[in-house]
């Protein structure tokens, strides 16, 4: 299980160091691509491969299904750790999440996500006021 935030920068040649914490549960080849909110997702293959399944699953009749997995497919790189622990993050992701130099690395359960260090600011400034109303309607079920 991927947890904790860890503050990095990349590199002037768009490589960011994973932190020690992740690397062996990333393992050798791993999956980056477009994530929600302006991230990005870093997916373990056996998680991608999950998750492959379950978007090929959904109905191509759909414009909605077509539209998403077009966006987050057409984003995706393989990629794998320099003997440094770095990954090589392409200008098309980082122009995506707006990652210049700061970022943040944030465990998310069964992905990692990138974040532009101020956009993670403001998205956790904005999103922890209601985070005890969120927690209230998705954990408190009594059914």
């Amino acid at each position: 299980m991927f947890m904790g935030e860890f503050n990095h920068s990349i590199d002037i040649k768009g490589r960011l160091i994973i932190p020690a914490k992740f690397r062996e549960e990333l393992g050798e080849s791993f999956v980056v691509t477009r994530g929600l909110e302006q991230c990005l997702f870093v997916y373990p293959m056996s998680e991608w491969q999950h998750i492959e399944e379950r978007l090929k699953a959904l109905p191509f009749t759909r414009k909605d299904a077509r539209a998403f997995t077009r966006l987050f497919f057409s984003g995706a790189s393989v990629c794998e750790l320099d003997k440094q622990g770095r990954v090589s993050i392409g200008n098309g992701l980082r122009e995506y999440a707006g990652i210049d130099k700061d970022c943040v690395v944030i465990g998310v359960s069964t992905r990692l996500e990138i974040w532009d260090s101020n956009a993670w600011h403001q998205y956790f400034e904005e999103s922890e006021a209601s985070f005890s109303d969120i927690s209230e309607s998705l954990l408190d079920t009594d059914s």
